[in-house]
């Protein structure tokens, strides 16, 4: 049985052939005995033999499929089953075409085929296919393999093989020995359509999520055969799928009354009728919805806005047909008054008017994210910060009419907010603004600046007085910062214990010193990669100061076994990740300390370093726990 569920998808089990082939020995007659001899070795027969022609001995094999399927469903439980699939590919395909319904039982079997079939319902086996191992011929292995081994309950079938590929007789033969099938993922599979979909949904009665990505020859009528015959489908997910419409998202709306998770993305025949069917029924209980570059307008969000109820995840994402009318709708008609979390990305109807609604009619909103909305400015995004009392977190990416005025503006009117986190925003600009009367946020533990080149010193300094309370900062592509700039904010914050300053080319050891004297004690984090200016001298500083440092990033830094050998005479005994990538200086010489560190550590790059290759063997052998790139 290991065997055949582990099967590799080739045609045959056996290398040389199934155990009918002429070439590796002889069937007897099913009329005398039924005995398998290998070559090379004498049968014991107890019936009458005769030496010949070998075509022309009586055999299984010339039986046509309809005997040989009506002697198949007779075997007595899934072990035997198991074992005859394993003869040849001819075998395992007529198993696998076997419904349990089919299967024919005498009365003294009953009992143990009752016990077997409880077995096969349990379902807890988890199987994934892909690439050049996804063929009807492997899942035709599952199906048959999994009956006797806790039967099927997750199936991922991700590409498919490029001569053999996927066809609707694999996914069929999952359909009819995985009943207690729970999950299925179909990805890029191009020739799975509608015929196996539908036994899918005959037979597959407990399926629960469904995930359909690129299936371009699956369409409504597949869909709606799910619907009808699922009806505890709690998650489905359509992507890339163009056969797939209206129809089949009504019936799923009329149908599964128990859907909670729901993801439609680029689907050019998916427009109002088929989400808004989903959405304002009376039954719904979807809690996590995701809309992505479909052909809905105003109406959807409109829809979404009244009936959404039961929201608490919602992802809007590239709506071209949904104006700045949609988005303040969606927030007046306050429906929304479960929503936690919302993301906006690329939406050029999401504006400063639609903003400030969705802030007024979610009262429960706590996670916000806003990615490449050209049209959000300072304006909306304050009038936001102010409506939304219970924002926790915000995320803006490439809004690029957001200033820093906006920003220290946002961040002191939402006195919960305990996560910021800016990227690639191209309006900000190193000005100096009057902040006095801005109030802190003392609640904002976790800053995130990436790649935003206007973010200076001199905003650095500002939004040092606004957040005295921060636990992570990550200030990673900054280039324009300095020491000045960052020596006031980390004077100012509390209790730092994550910290990315990488690529922030200016900054130099004085930051580091700052560092760990005033936040070592409780430091977890640090990463200076690509801070060229940094030397031995932080390394110094932090073997004294960080005794509970547990990853280090030095790649690409003025380091040099001088450092290496201060970092392992340092007090460090939580130390798991080490990075000298590019420190060109540290050399075969910094082999014994590095052994002395490796006491703790599970990962070391010495990637681009001049520690040579035999040296690397012996510090392989010695820190046996670690990872090691070389």
């Amino acid at each position: 049985m290991p065997t055949l569920v582990n099967y590799s998808g080739d045609d045959e089990f056996y290398s040389g052939g199934s155990l009918c082939s002429a070439d590796l020995g002889l069937m007897l007659s099913l009329g005398h005995a039924e005995v398998y001899c290998p070559p090379k070795k004498r049968a014991r027969i107890s019936g009458p033999f005769v030496v010949g022609d070998r075509s022309k001995d009586p055999s299984v094999e010339i039986l046509p499929d309809e005997c040989l399927f009506e002697i198949l469903r007779r075997l007595p439980g899934g072990k035997e089953r198991g074992a005859a699939a394993c003869v040849s590919k001819r075998w395992l395909m007529l198993l696998s075409s076997l419904r349990n319904s089919e299967i024919c039982l005498n009365d003294t079997t009953m009992i143990s085929k009752d016990e077997d079939l409880e077995v096969e319902c349990d379902g807890y086996l988890t199987r994934c296919v892909e690439g050049k191992k996804a063929t009807d011929v492997r899942l035709a292995a599952i199906a048959v393999g999994t009956s006797t081994r806790g039967g099927l309950g997750k199936l991922s079938v991700r590409g498919s093989n490029s001569v053999r590929g996927i066809t609707n007789l694999g996914l069929s033969a999952i359909a009819h020995g995985c009943p207690s099938l729970r999950v299925l993922s179909l990805w890029n599979v191009p020739f799975i359509g509608d015929e196996s979909l539908l036994e899918i949904a005959r037979e597959c009665h407990s399926l629960e999520k469904l995930d359909l990505s690129q299936c371009p020859s699956i369409s409504n009528k597949g869909l709606v055969a799910i619907a009808e015959n699922c009806p505890s489908l709690t998650s489905l997910t359509i992507e890339s799928c163009p056969s797939i419409g209206n129809e089949g998202l009504q019936a799923i709306g009329k149908h599964c009354t128990k859907l909670q998770s729901l993801t439609i993305k680029d689907c050019p025949l998916v427009g109002d009728q088929g989400v808004a069917s989903l959405l304002s029924s009376g039954t719904s209980m979807l809690t996590k919805v995701k809309l992505h570059g479909l052909n809905i307008t105003d109406f959807s969000l409109a829809v979404i806005g009244h009936y959404g109820k039961l929201i608490t995840n919602l992802n809007l994402s590239s709506l071209r047909n949904v104006s700045q009318k949609g988005f303040w709708v969606m927030g007046n008609a306050r429906g929304l008054e479960s929503l936690v979390s919302l993301t906006i990305t690329l939406c050029r109807g999401a504006t400063d008017v639609g903003l400030e609604a969705v802030g007024k009619g979610c009262p429960s909103l706590k996670h916000m994210c806003i990615r490449k909305c050209c049209f959000v400015s300072d304006a909306g995004l304050v009038a936001f910060a102010k409506e939304a009392g219970s924002l926790e977190s915000l995320n803006l990416e490439e809004c690029n009419r957001i200033t820093q005025t906006g920003i220290l503006n946002a961040v002191s009117n939402c006195m919960k907010l305990k996560s910021l986190s800016l990227v690639k925003c191209m309006g900000i600009k190193d000005l100096v603004l009057e902040t006095s009367l801005l109030s802190p946020c003392e609640s904002l533990k976790c800053l995130s600046i990436r790649s935003c080149p206007g973010f200076g010193s001199t905003s650095l300094a500002m939004v040092g007085k606004l957040c005295p309370k921060l636990h992570q900062l990550d200030l990673s592509g900054l280039c324009g910062i300095t020491d000045a700039g960052l020596l006031p904010l980390l004077e100012s914050c509390e209790g730092l214990v994550k910290v990315n300053l990488s690529d922030c080319l200016n900054l130099t050891d004085q930051v580091v010193f700052s560092l760990a004297r005033r936040h070592g004690a409780a430091f977890e984090l640090l990463n200076l990669d690509g801070c060229r200016k940094v030397t031995d001298a932080s390394l110094v500083a932090i073997a004294e100061y960080c005794p509970l440092l547990n990853d280090l990033d030095v790649s690409k830094c003025a380091i040099t076994d001088s450092g290496v050998a201060a970092l392992s005479r340092g007090v460090q005994v939580n130390l798991q990740v080490l990075s000298l990538s590019g420190c060109s200086m540290v050399s075969n010489k910094s082999v014994p300390s590095l052994k002395k560190l490796g006491e703790n550590l599970l990962g070391l790059n010495l990637q681009h370093c001049s520690v040579g290759c035999s040296s690397v063997e012996l510090l392989v052998e010695d820190l046996w726990r670690c990872d090691i790139l070389s």
